[in-house]
């Protein structure tokens, strides 16, 4: 019994260290889907482009961790405009459909032009500082899960003032509640989807940072399968909810870590998707949606 207690308190270290990278991709989803109703499936290739400016900011220009990760932050922003720009502003009033293939078809652009730029190769990061071990009674935490941690809460911090506290995220909950209503009280439509795209990618970018430091290795089709958990994260808590966003990733970084040791990590994958299908069964709106009825 105790080494089960051991283990389980482990396992929760290891979850909330992964569900924190979860939460800083799936909050740019739930942002992005909050304000124009597009599941942007392009976001998971954001965090691995993100993962490759960091790369590029460590080995070629010798940034230390902090200053390398808001390299990669900015650089994944003017990416992420550039794509609304490009991608999704001339489809905005198009059908639903039509907006999710080019959310696709981004995606795999993203992946296979990096493929094509840096080869498909795996790509060892480097280590931008010492894995410290600390020893807590029976259980063990490293520097790395606490940076990650640590980074997170910050970020989420970050993204919790701008929204709430800032005139552009008063912007942005305007046009997420009545965008048609913000447009004629002289609110910038575009210059707000911009702004939450380039913060969306931003977030992205540091997770993928935070991971290709976790895990020493990157490579261009590391953004599929966690873009993919990071929208069940973001359907678990709400999507178009921020503080859902969070909770989500959390909840579903422990469940993955409590599958892998306690069962086995071929399952950890499938575990992710089985709560997609059971959110949307039970609770369709997430855990702090609110069902609404579509006027028709």
């Amino acid at each position: 019994m105790e080494t089960f207690i051991h283990q389980f308190f482990q396992q929760l270290i290891n979850g909330i260290s992964l569900g924190s990278i979860y939460a800083l991709i799936a909050l740019g989803y739930t942002m992005i889907y909050g304000i124009i109703k597009l599941i942007n499936f392009a976001h998971g290739d954001i965090y691995m482009l993100g993962a490759y400016f960091g790369f590029f900011a460590t080995t070629q220009l010798g940034m230390p961790f902090i200053p390398a990760i808001i390299f990669s932050m900015a650089c994944a922003a003017v990416v992420g405009v550039i794509i609304e720009r490009v991608a999704y502003r001339p489809m905005r009033n198009a059908p639903r459909i039509a907006i999710l293939i080019t959310a696709i078809g981004v995606s795999f652009l993203l992946e296979y032009g990096m493929i094509l730029l840096v080869s498909p190769q795996p790509r060892t990061f480097p280590a931008v500082f010492s894995a410290t071990v600390y020893h807590m009674g029976p259980l063990v935490a490293n520097s790395q899960q606490l940076v990650i941690l640590l980074s997170a809460i910050i970020l989420m911090a970050v993204l919790t003032y701008i929204v709430n506290r800032t005139k552009a995220g008063k912007a942005m909950r305007a046009v997420s509640f009545d965008a048609d209503a913000a447009r004629l009280m002289g609110i910038n439509i575009d210059r707000v989807i911009s702004t939450t795209f380039a913060l969306g990618s931003a977030l992205a970018a540091a997770g993928g940072v935070l991971v290709g430091v976790y895990y020493n290795s990157i490579d261009p089709l590391m953004g599929m399968m966690p873009g993919l958990k990071a929208f069940v994260a973001a359907v678990l808590g709400g999507i178009g909810i921020i503080p859902g966003a969070m909770m989500g990733g959390i909840i579903l970084g422990i469940v993955e870590a409590m599958v892998s040791g306690f069962l086995s990590s071929t399952f950890r994958d499938a575990a992710a998707f089985a709560i997609l299908i059971i959110i949307l069964l039970y609770k369709p709106a997430g855990l702090l949606g609110k069902h609404t009825r579509e006027k028709v």
